[in-house]
């Protein structure tokens, strides 16, 4: 007995609340959630504000989508204004190397290995770098820069409130998370993001100060961020269709994702070095533009193209060639050294990849009742989540920006369910793991592990 109620303690001390959260460093840490949520929203305000701006000046629309823009260009916009975006990026990335070889500017590596720190100026720089390059066209996501800031600002007051690395590892999480919410306008969705995927732990102790941080980001981002969904769709389809074509379309959507990780591990792991970071962007970038000449729906962060597929607007053939072209794309653009986010480009091939596995499931059942927007839709969540590894904030991210719920849960958590299962039972790594070497992953993994019953 005496043994036994020594385990208890031990296990109870091993995971008691940090101290700040509960005793007289409780308001340091919440003050710093607070500012943390309020710098990550004005942040991603201002880069949303700078990406259009640029986007504008690079692709001029009236209605201000980049493939409208990109249909209605002429072939010299496409190959200058990718070609100028090759060779900013090129220079950039040579500046940038040089202003700070400390740590890593990747969040997931620096919350695991560094306690959350970053290296502030040459993350600035990069996240500039990534949101005026996605505006040019840049087959990357946009998100990875409010994410980047929001997690600067966060290691910023940690450095200031004198922190421990456990403290400063959730904010740092939270500022990230913060950052996310804001610039797509998913503050539940972003909070759970920034502990499922980036900090690896739903703990509900964590819980709180992420979806505090997240609220007041979003918030205050609200004057330049419409607080609506980020896509459209309508509610369509037979729901017992749709599952019945979840369970077959899981296993598929996690072989995908699982090739679709070491795509971009492949991308980032032969990314250029030395002299070749000048050379290797504006060849990628130009060719990216020969190529968006006839496909002009590969260039961008691929939102644009997420709604086309959730609306059923693109044809079979084109939604085919797509569904190959858009990740190369992306693998393209990151395996030059463009920094950038993965999340909506990995969306964008989950819509894809939902809307063919959707048409191939009509020529096997003709005159099946599929709505094609809940299937696009479980796609992009069911590979969101499989290449996160994060399925509850895939599934909250999905409900968030479409606005819907009860139109296509069910389908889309089988298909999440199925496709998570398969993916991490062949390889559990995750898109934001691939920097890391397989002893890293490995401790990671050690470290992610709950503590036993």
């Amino acid at each position: 007995m005496k043994k036994d109620a020594d385990t208890i303690a031990d296990g109870a001390q091993k995971h008691r609340v940090p101290a700040t959260l509960t005793k007289p460093g409780a308001a340091r840490f919440w003050l710093a959630v607070v500012l943390t949520g309020i710098g990550a929203g004005a942040s991603a305000a201002a880069l949303n504000l700078l990406l259009s701006e640029v986007q504008h000046l690079a692709w001029p629309s009236a209605s201000g989508r980049l493939v409208d823009a990109a249909t209605d260009a002429s072939v010299w916009r496409h190959i200058v204004v990718l070609l100028g975006a090759g060779l900013l990026t090129g220079l950039a990335q040579i500046m940038l190397v040089n202003l700070s070889g400390a740590n890593s500017i990747e969040i997931t590596t620096a919350l695991w290995f560094a306690a959350g720190r970053l290296p502030p100026l040459r993350t600035l720089g990069s996240a500039f770098l990534s949101v005026i390059i996605v505006a040019m066209g840049a087959s990357l996501g946009k998100e990875g820069a409010p994410k980047q800031t929001g997690a600067v600002i966060a290691n910023a007051l940690s450095d200031r409130g004198g922190f421990s690395d456990e403290q400063r590892k959730l904010l740092v999480a939270c500022g990230a998370g913060a950052g996310m919410s804001a610039v797509y306008d998913v503050p539940l969705g972003g909070a759970l993001f920034a502990l499922e995927v980036l900090r690896g732990a739903l703990a509900l102790r964590f819980v709180l100060p992420a979806l505090t941080a997240s609220l007041i980001a979003t918030m205050v981002a609200w004057p330049v961020i419409p607080n609506a969904p980020l896509y459209r769709v309508a509610v369509e389809g037979n729901m017992a269709a749709v599952i019945l074509w979840a369970v077959f379309a899981g296993p598929v959507i996690g072989l995908a994702s699982v090739g679709y990780v070491r795509l971009i591990r492949l991308a980032d792991r032969n990314r250029p070095r030395g002299w070749l970071r000048l050379i290797a962007p504006p060849l990628a970038f130009a060719f990216l533009g020969l190529v968006s000449i006839a496909f002009p729906q590969l260039l961008g962060n691929g939102q644009d193209l997420a709604q086309l597929a959730f609306d059923g607007a693109v044809a079979p053939k084109l939604l085919l060639v797509l569904l190959v072209l858009k990740p190369l794309a992306t693998f393209m653009c990151l395996g030059s050294g463009a920094p950038g986010g993965l999340f909506t480009p990995s969306l964008t091939f989950g819509a894809l990849l939902g809307g063919v596995l959707g048409y191939a499931w009509t020529s096997i059942w003709p005159g099946a009742p599929l709505g094609l927007f809940a299937i696009a839709i479980a796609g992009a969540g069911a590979l969101l989540a499989a290449t996160t590894q994060g399925p509850i904030s895939a599934a909250v991210l999905m409900i968030e920006m479409t606005g819907h719920d009860r139109a296509f849960i069910v389908p889309m958590l089988v298909a999440v369910a199925v496709a998570t299962l398969v993916a991490r039972t062949i390889d559990p790594r995750s898109i934001y793991d691939v920097r890391l070497t397989d002893e890293e992953f490995v401790e990671r993994q050690r470290l992610r592990e709950p503590a036993p019953l």
